[in-house]
């Protein structure tokens, strides 16, 4: 079953992703902060993460880089409902992040973790 490491300040968007994701047969790990997912990540194994650009504690763009330091082919979702994500583009440790503007539905989720996974060159296995 893939896992998948859920970093978003906002309890209820947690939660609503990691329904999503159970649902459709993902394990899922949850963090409410930067802090908390980095080191949620040092101790397990991960196929993906989906990463709130603005955290309360730190940058999501800075947690996404230091994933990637750590799993430099790991899938990421970049989600935010603040601005547009298209800076993303412009920082080289930040290619092939998949963005996913908030609101979005359980559908753009999982079309959105497809992607990450195709852009990291595997996929995962289709939802149900």
């Amino acid at each position: 079953m893939p896992r998948i490491l859920i970093i978003d300040d906002q309890k209820d968007v947690r939660a609503m992703v990691a329904i999503v994701l159970r649902v459709n047969r993902y394990e899922v790990a949850e963090a409410d902060s930067g802090a908390a997912g980095l080191k949620t990540f040092a101790e397990g194994s991960f196929d993906a993460a989906i990463v709130d650009i603005f955290l309360g504690d730190t940058s999501g763009v800075d947690v996404i880089a230091s994933l990637r330091e750590r799993a430099p082919g790991l899938p990421i979702i970049a989600v935010s409902g603040m601005t547009t994500l298209d800076f993303l583009d412009q920082a080289p440790h930040l290619a092939n992040v998949v963005c996913l503007q908030k609101p979005f539905r359980p559908n753009d989720l999982l079309q959105a973790l497809r992607k990450a996974q195709a852009a990291a060159g595997d996929e995962l296995p289709a939802a149900v």
